[in-house]
């Protein structure tokens, strides 16, 4: 069992990147209040970890406005599906190194 941990991916380590991942794996897309309540998080962390995951280009994020009042949409990219994938098979390996 070498180097088990080798596909674990540090984007994710923090608990609400993990669920805006799993929210946007599952959806075509999550607006800011969707994903603020889904997670019963802050506006602050919603906003600071959205922007990490854009950073690492794993999320995209589309603005407008609805009836005069901005929308934030994110949406998980190729790359970002991809890599949560390799993370999460890189997790079930280490729980259940015989499967």
């Amino acid at each position: 069992m070498k180097n088990i941990i080798q596909h674990i991916n540090k984007a994710f380590d923090h608990r609400v990147r993990l669920g805006i991942m799993s929210i946007l794996m599952v959806n075509d897309f999550a607006d800011f209040n969707m994903l603020k309540e889904l997670l019963g998080a802050t506006d602050g962390n919603i906003a600071s970890h959205t922007k990490a995951l854009e950073k690492e280009a794993y999320i995209s994020i589309e603005k407008s406005f609805i009836n005069r009042k901005p929308n934030t949409r994110y949406i998980v990219t190729a790359s970002g599906r991809e890599a949560f994938t390799k993370h999460i098979e890189a997790l079930e390996k280490l729980i259940n190194p015989n499967e």
